[in-house]
């Protein structure tokens, strides 16, 4: 399995492409932002996107959507309950002073328990509400991205439009932590971390 992290754009949102070594078919996920750099990436190890998946709707993360499209013709993947906040990318970043392109349409609405497959990876899509209405977890092979659902000793912010903290904490303890105390996070922010190492110190969801 490829896999490349790059923090993306000014709030520095992690781009992941996941790749499959025999098949040379990815997934992108998240593309916030400089979609430049992805394709560089992409092309640096001859892969081919067969999905574009956003964790969530926020600007940061799909930003990058409409150019990447354009330039791969992958399809577009996001859950039901964050689908609308695509056609609102450029008033949401001009809120915080910055600009993103909207982003087209999905191709298809994720929900719970969905497989997306290439190659010879399967992502199995847990919904994970909290920090967004239609946030999902992306899971395989001992390895979870997360969005901004759970960060390393953190959590997602809950104060945005439709962000509720107690379902946040749901989401994590419910979806997440169940997947075992090995399973390695990637999230939409920061380092990676660990089941085990959220469960032990995180002031959030940690030790209870």
């Amino acid at each position: 399995m490829i896999l490349k992290q790059m923090a993306l754009g000014p709030i520095m949102a992690n781009c992941y492409i996941l790749g499959c070594e025999e098949t040379r078919e990815a997934a992108v996920i998240d593309p916030g932002d400089e979609t430049d750099r992805i394709l560089l990436a992409l092309a640096e190890e001859k892969l081919t996107v067969k999905h574009i998946i956003n964790t969530h709707g926020h600007f940061d993360h799909v930003g990058g959507n409409r150019k990447l499209k354009a330039a791969t013709g992958a399809p577009l993947y996001i859950h039901s309950g964050d689908a609308p906040m695509l056609s609102q990318l450029s008033a949401a970043a001009s809120s915080f002073g910055l600009s993103a392109d909207n982003s087209p349409e999905p191709d298809k609405t994720l929900e719970d328990g969905d497989k997306i497959t290439f190659g010879n990876i399967t992502l199995n899509v847990l919904h994970t509400p909290g920090h967004s209405p239609g946030g999902v977890s992306l899971h395989t092979d001992g390895m979870v991205f997360v969005g901004d659902l759970l960060f390393s000793g953190s959590i997602g912010r809950t104060d945005l439009p439709g962000g509720d903290f107690e379902t946040l904490i749901a989401s994590v303890k419910n979806k997440i932590f169940p997947l075992g105390d090995d399973t390695v996070v990637y999230s939409g922010h920061g380092p990676e971390t660990s089941v085990a190492q959220e469960k032990k110190f995180n002031p959030f969801v940690g030790g209870r």
